[in-house]
């Protein structure tokens, strides 16, 4: 195979049911046939026959004394459309001890691996992204985690900081998973409060699930895969039935001061049209397209020193250790020990004056981006070849050539093609370090903006935690064909 496909995680979690069951319900007059049948809950009305992979199986919960049955499950309308959140009740027509035989077991099987009724801290941003957060989730999000039996604290944030804030005092015993209603920018403020936490490598260990409510969603992109990244429904079951992975993060040092990155890196063209159209935030990611062709314009050059401590740079060989992982599909999460105390976060291991090792590039570049997930954003799969935890930073170095070759380059960025391109500059290191030449540019750090300044990234393996249906990014990467 050329590409890197995915397992489809509603058929790859749940094991054969040791025989067939069947339950008969009457629905407004309807008779609904249900049975659960391998992976899957098999719905027959009439002569319309309907197969729900049992990790859409929200909710079975038959009530002896009224003799009913409601079932709650995530399907989609039209084979492309988005997720939908469906509750049927019936009337039982059959035994009673045969229907709720068939509810406990259709349950066991739909959370097979999976802890249920997750305690979960919920921190919607009113402002983020389109300014959608709050019915969104009230309306896509909040019945699927209610049905599922989840207890939820729930915070709207206030402005810039609070998130850092609440992530920082986190009662850590209290909580299963942490969910994120907005964009990018409020999972860096989480993660980056659980870094100063009291107990930072056990606040690190609480899984974060984004519910995309922002403008780019790249981590909800990277995690539900191009086609449910910015589907809400496909984040709410991803709270509800998805394991946790263990990812690589970054630690930024700028001034002797330190902070983390779970995404993104970015100078030149690309920080310029994301931090450019901050303004634009209501245009969702359609800014990111404008930002991009005002960016053409200037079409001026990074005025920049890269130096890097590479581990790998042959395309081949990283496209070959992506497919050979995906094809292990090996669980991606080791459990933290049980008690870790006050541990702190690592010290950097490399000083600001350490060249030994390192390699330097100076030649003209339209943009520098470095970081972790395929996705940046719907249009760009900037990191085709990224691993979340093979504890390196994935750099990507455009050199400066002409406008026509920017347009067409672009053309391939949202499949990951740009990657093969000649002028892409493609490495994995271990660190890197920037100097600017010039007193004006920007830094884009998961989308949040830092001052341009000379600073350094070390990567930190598996410190974080996400959900995760998949267990690895869902984005599929083909080989350049000769």
């Amino acid at each position: 195979s050329l590409s890197t496909k995915l397992q489809e995680p509603r058929l790859l979690h749940f094991s054969l049911l040791d025989k067939a069951m069947a339950v008969e319900v009457d629905v407004q007059g309807k008779t609904r046939s249900y049975s659960a049948e391998d992976s899957h809950l098999v719905i027959i009305v009439g002569k319309r026959l309907q197969r729900i992979p049992l990790y859409d199986v929200v909710s079975a919960d038959f009530n002896r004394e009224v003799k009913s049955l409601e079932l709650g499950y995530v399907t989609r309308r039209k084979k492309s459309g988005p997720l939908l959140f469906i509750r049927v009740k019936g009337q039982v027509k059959g035994s009673e001890d045969e229907a709720a035989e068939f509810s406990t077991t259709l349950l066991e099987k739909a959370y097979e691996g999976v802890k249920r009724n997750r305690r979960l801290k919920v921190l919607i941003n009113p402002n983020g992204g389109v300014g959608k957060a709050v019915p969104l989730f009230k309306l896509s999000v909040e019945p699927v985690l209610r049905a599922a039996g989840c207890s939820l604290d729930i915070v709207h944030t206030k402005g810039h900081g609070d998130a850092f804030d609440i992530a920082k005092n986190l009662p850590l015993d209290e909580f299963d998973a942490l969910l994120t209603v907005s964009g990018d920018g409020l999972i860096h403020e989480v993660l980056n409060g659980f870094g100063k936490h009291p107990k930072p490598k056990k606040a690190l260990a609480i899984p974060v699930a984004p519910v995309p409510a922002g403008s780019g969603n790249g981590l909800s992109l990277n995690l539900l895969g191009i086609e449910d990244g910015f589907d809400p429904v496909a984040a709410a079951l991803n709270a509800v039935k998805g394991k946790p992975m263990s990812i690589d993060i970054f630690s930024i040092t700028q001034n002797g001061e330190t902070s983390l990155s779970f995404m993104s890196q970015a100078l030149g063209l690309m920080a310029d049209l994301d931090l450019g159209t901050e303004h634009l935030r209501w245009m969702g990611d359609t800014r990111f397209f404008y930002g991009f062709l005002r960016g053409l314009i200037k079409f001026k050059s990074c005025a920049l020193e890269l130096s890097y401590k590479i581990a790998e740079e042959d395309k081949n060989t990283m496209f070959n250790t992506l497919k050979a992982r995906r094809e292990g599909t090996r669980p991606n999460y080791t459990p933290p020990a049980e008690d870790l105390g006050d541990v702190a976060l690592p010290k950097p291991r490399y000083s600001s004056t350490d060249n030994d090792g390192w390699t330097t590039f100076d030649k003209p570049s339209l943009f520098i981006y470095a970081g972790q997930g395929p996705y940046v954003g719907r249009d760009f799969m900037a990191f085709p070849v990224s691993l979340p935890d093979d504890g390196l930073i994935d750099i990507f170095v455009q050199a400066k050539s002409t406008r026509g070759d920017a347009i067409a380059m672009m053309d391939e960025a949202p499949r990951g093609g740009i990657y093969w391109n000649e002028n892409c500059h493609y490495i994995k290191a271990h660190a890197y370090r920037i100097r600017p030449l010039s007193k004006r540019g920007s830094l884009s750090v998961d989308g949040e903006r830092y001052p341009f300044e000379e600073f350094q990234v070390e990567v930190i393996p598996k410190l974080a935690t996400l959900l995760s249906p998949y267990g690895c990014y869902a984005a599929e990467f083909k080989r350049q064909e000769s």
